[in-house]
């Protein structure tokens, strides 16, 4: 089985207002990620919310996928990613396709290629002008590993360490996640 995580359990502070339900061509900014998760036909589809977490599911259509609450949201990006982990590791996935829902632009053709690439490592990311980004493939052996990462940046080390392999999607757009209102703009322009 390969599941798919999206973690949207932020309060979007950088932002000024909840990110997920921030509107771009028409549709919540959440919604825009997990079309592209569900069109990449994984198995299953789970989606980490937390801060405002009856709005989204109010709003946003969640195109299948399976809504979890992380109370501990506030810890960080870590903290959310461990608990979309221990969510799916108890029916033992495959490997797991990470994806942030603030990444509007996501491809499922970048999920697939990040899929189809990794083989028999254990780790494969998007990257994006070189640059790393998401969607992430984790082998299911590292979910106990990465479930014990802290902060927002803290399952990095641990990629680098199992080797992580990295896939070039540039052609493929969507690289960028939304931190600003700035940012969002520039993508409405596109």
């Amino acid at each position: 089985m390969i599941a798919g995580l999206v973690l949207a359990a932020g309060s979007g502070q950088r932002f000024g207002a909840p990110k997920q339900l921030a509107v771009l061509d028409g549709r919540p900014l959440l919604e825009h990620s997990l079309r592209a998760m569900a069109a990449a036909g994984l198995d299953r589809l789970v989606v980490v919310l937390g801060a405002r977490a009856e709005e989204v599911l109010e709003q946003v259509d969640l195109h299948g996928a399976e809504p979890v609450v992380c109370e501990r949201w506030a810890e960080g990006q870590s903290a959310s990613l461990a608990f979309g982990l221990a969510h799916l590791e108890r029916t033992e996935p495959e490997a797991v396709v990470v994806g942030l829902g603030d990444q509007p632009r996501l491809s499922p053709d970048a999920v697939t290629r990040v899929l189809d690439a990794r083989e028999d490592a254990p780790a494969a990311r998007a990257t994006y002008g070189g640059d790393p980004g998401h969607p992430v493939v984790v082998a299911g052996s590292l979910l106990g590993e990465l479930r014990d990462v802290t902060g927002d940046v803290g399952a990095r080390a641990l990629l680098r360490r199992a080797g992580v392999l990295e896939v070039a999607c540039d052609d493929l757009g969507g690289g960028a996640d939304v931190d600003t209102p700035a940012q969002l703009a520039r993508l409405d322009e596109t």
